[in-house]
């Protein structure tokens, strides 16, 4: 039994300036790559790892044509919703959002913590995820799961799961937290772009492939070539990874040019959100960060009940939703 693994498509119908392709055209080719790719090898199923696309309700037009693509996939597909896929890091905004739509519609299966079993009378394989929530990477709960009635567990995340510290402002959890307490015996990690070399732990698996579109100038994303994961388990448990055939270099499709303007704006942006972080008195510098922040500044003074800060939430999510034009 077979399972193909990729992540953070992010597909979208405009652009990025720093990117020298026409970044739809690139991601029909990389999707019809994968599609042929989990054909080839019959595969039993497909893992995407979350934010499949840029926004949570795209051009329908555009987003046509890519998700299409996916009907030619001869194994069914499931998914965890990414933060890109919803609105204001609330998973509860889901069934507003296109992903909700597909998920509504039997396209995609979304996973969730109930397992659901892919059994080809010779491996048993449950199939759990855990999509991203503003609080995802608070505790460890979210990565860890039990096993159940079967001979293999994959969890699919999409959270900052890393397998070593490399961002001092970011919510992040490490492999090291959790490889001695899931009962998965593969996890699946999205939302990191970068991704990371395999952690291998006591039987246990850890990947995180990247995201197969590269939409930074940052020196590392120009040197990774987009890849996605093939899982074996028909003699206990083997991977390779893959290289997307139709991915250029990086040099040949993300503008140097834009390097050093976008590092002058970086430099502006950390003089800013020095300032944010003192007025909010937070390190975290995205809104929905600070927001959290506040909010238990606010519990921890105020002993603010669940329902009230739940209400907050829903509520900033609402207004991220009409800002973009999805209520």
């Amino acid at each position: 039994m077979k399972f193909l693994f990729f992540t953070d498509t992010h597909l979208r119908s405009t652009t990025p300036e720093n990117r020298t392709d026409d970044i739809v055209e690139t991601m029909k080719e990389k999707l019809t790559e994968v599609v042929q790719i989990a054909n080839d090898n019959k595969v039993s199923a497909v893992i995407h790892g979350g934010d499949l696309f840029d926004i949570p309700n795209p051009g329908l037009g555009t987003m046509g044509d890519l998700v299409g693509i996916f009907k030619g996939l001869e194994a069914p597909m499931y998914i965890v919703n990414g933060n890109h896929d919803i609105y204001g890091h609330n998973i509860a905004t889901l069934n507003r959002t296109l992903l909700g739509f597909l998920i509504a519609m039997g396209n995609i299966t979304l996973l969730t913590r109930e397992p659901v079993y892919v059994d080809d009378g010779n491996v048993r394989v449950q199939l759990t995820g855990a999509g991203y929530q503003y609080d995802i990477d608070d505790d460890i709960s979210s990565y860890v799961v039990s096993k159940d009635n079967c001979d293999v567990a994959i969890h699919t995340v999409h959270g900052m799961l890393l397998n070593r510290a490399v961002f001092p402002d970011v919510r992040y959890t490490l492999v090291d937290d959790i490889k001695d307490k899931t009962h998965a015996d593969i996890t699946l990690a999205g939302h990191y772009h970068l991704g990371f070399d395999e952690v291998i732990y006591n039987g246990k698996y850890f990947f995180n492939p990247g995201s197969i579109v590269r939409l930074s100038n940052h020196p590392a994303e120009i040197k990774r070539m987009p890849k996605v994961l093939l899982i074996d388990l028909d003699s206990g448990i083997a991977y390779r990874y893959i290289k997307l055939k139709c991915a250029k270099a990086g040099p040949e499709v993300l503008d140097r040019s834009k390097v050093e303007e976008a590092r002058f704006r970086e430099e502006k942006r950390a003089y800013f959100l020095q300032e944010i972080r003192a007025a909010a008195g937070t390190r975290r510098t995205d809104p929905y960060s600070i927001l959290d922040a506040v909010v238990k500044a606010r519990q921890d003074s105020e002993g603010l009940s669940k329902d009230v800060v739940d209400e907050v939430k829903r509520r900033f999510a609402e207004a991220e939703a009409a800002l973009k034009g999805g209520m």
